[in-house]
């Protein structure tokens, strides 16, 4: 991405070839409307998995404590062997009461599929100003068509492997924050102590997220032959079919 961008200025900056020449009418093109869907779309990956917040509620019985409400909130970037439950009462059950925390590290699924979308987002929009302002600079110039059918081609394999690996870690999150977390509590199995699991936020966000990444990656996977028709290289192959 940043030597697209770098490779951009220098051309925009050549006295032959600046000149900034807006046609709208690129973005009815399919080219410039799958690109404005992949912007969209990658603002709602991001945005659904990286703006989440929520909470696992549990009820617990101790020494003079009843269906006590403890809880534990979590967020992006998922560190949950960090977040703990709050103490059921200011004496920790008679002593009973230890820290608890929830288990795994999701971050690193997390932060690569939204720093991904990010990267993509930016993409993006340089990508329009292109289309937009310098179609002529990006038709003379074969490096940016070869330069953004890579990027494509990286982005769509990124997708792939970033919405799977993030599926994956939600499966986990589910199981890290849900009624499974009872057995593993060591408080709870103290005599005169019980915990029974009352709720957990809904995560209908994240998979929403898991969604935008599918999408995401079909659009980056198709939109490879758009690219590719404006490269030198479809250009030869197309020659070299004509020819007797």
């Amino acid at each position: 991405w940043w030597w697209f961008l770098r490779c951009l200025l220098s051309v925009l900056v050549s006295p032959r070839m600046a000149g900034l020449r807006v046609d709208f009418g690129l973005l009815l093109e399919p080219l410039g409307f799958i690109k404005v869907l992949e912007w969209i779309f990658s603002i709602f990956a991001f945005a659904t998995c990286g703006g989440f917040q929520g909470e696992t509620t549990l009820l617990v019985s101790c020494k003079g404590v009843v269906n006590k409400t403890v809880t534990a909130a979590f967020a992006y970037p998922f560190r949950l062997n960090t977040v703990v439950f709050s103490a059921p009462d200011p004496k920790r059950c008679g002593g009973t009461w230890t820290d608890v925390y929830l288990v795994g590290n999701f971050s690193s699924s997390a932060q690569f599929f939204v720093t991904l979308a990010v990267l993509a987002f930016l993409y993006c929009i340089a990508a329009l100003v292109v289309y937009i302002g310098y179609k002529h600079v990006y038709q003379q110039n074969s490096k940016f068509p070869l330069t953004d059918l890579a990027i494509t081609v990286i982005t769509a394999f990124l997708w792939l492997a970033s919405t799977f690996s993030w599926a994956t870690a939600l499966a986990d999150i589910k199981m890290s924050t849900g009624a499974s977390v009872i057995p593993g509590i060591e408080s709870c199995k103290a005599p005169g102590t019980t915990c029974r699991f009352a709720s957990v936020t809904s995560m209908k966000t994240l998979n929403v997220s898991v969604v935008f990444g599918l999408l995401n990656m079909v659009l980056w996977g198709g939109n490879i032959w758009f690219v590719y028709k404006d490269t030198n290289l479809h250009n030869q192959s197309k020659r070299i079919s004509q020819s007797p």
